[in-house]
């Protein structure tokens, strides 16, 4: 069990500085238990707390863990180049409380993508030595071979690896589509290994990380959702 002050717990859950929650609850902009709170002093339960900002339902987090499909021609990263971000498609107070993607899909594949503010977390999902397999489906502009499935299967060499990357499971879905799992997580990898076995992606999708999986989580393009602990024991058997 931990209490804090209001204007403490509005912080911690990204809606700007200490003064600026103070002003947010002044305003009674929050309301908890059918009473607007204008008390930034006052002490709550954080456990379990439920209550309303700007007429938003939330609920207190520690930490958050968000699962959204990302759309094409968005960046991964914070200062982008030539796309808007993925932090672009949440809520602001994520970007407040540092909500960072964990690893990065190219600007033009789509898919599963995971977000958190635990940076523990971040870094053993993103860690090669977890062997987190990820799903992907790619597109391929030259058909489907059995010949180039086993090759993937097999490791191809890449022109910046001492060892030949291989796939862990590789199957063709249809006659210029294949269903790729990896557990390296290398730059452009699943790009790279088509093109080493002369082939050329023009599409690429990821479909699941480790047993999370986003046909289960039903999100369409650009929607998100928090991650509960059913979710997260198919990646790590933390809790939220």
């Amino acid at each position: 069990m931990s209490k804090m002050t209001w204007d403490k717990l509005l912080q911690s859950q990204g809606f700007g500085t200490r003064k600026e929650c103070q002003s947010i609850l002044a305003n009674g902009e929050v309301v908890f238990n059918d009473e607007v709170v204008r008390d930034y002093r006052a002490q709550v339960e954080t456990d379990g707390l439920e209550f309303t900002v700007f007429g938003e339902p939330q609920r207190y987090r520690w930490q958050v863990y968000i699962a959204l499909h990302k759309p094409p021609d968005y960046e991964c990263s914070r200062k982008t180049s030539h796309h808007p971000g993925v932090l672009t498609l949440l809520p602001d107070e994520m970007a407040l409380r540092d909500v960072q993607p964990v690893g990065r899909l190219d600007h033009d594949t789509t898919g599963l993508l995971l977000l958190s503010d635990d940076g523990a977390f971040i870094h053993a999902q993103s860690s090669p030595k977890r062997h987190v397999p990820k799903v992907y489906v790619a597109t391929t502009h030259e058909p489907v071979t059995d010949e180039l499935i086993a090759l993937l299967r097999k490791g191809v060499k890449l022109h910046d690896e001492p060892a030949p990357l291989a796939a862990t499971h590789c199957e063709r879905l249809s006659d210029n589509e294949l269903e790729i799992v990896l557990e390296q997580g290398k730059y452009h990898q699943v790009k790279r290994m088509l093109a080493a076995a002369e082939n050329h992606c023009v599409a690429l999708r990821r479909t699941a990380v480790g047993g999370l999986t986003l046909e289960a989580l039903n999100l369409a393009e650009g929607e998100w959702m928090f991650l509960d602990d059913r979710h997260l024991a198919l990646l790590t058997g933390i809790t939220a």
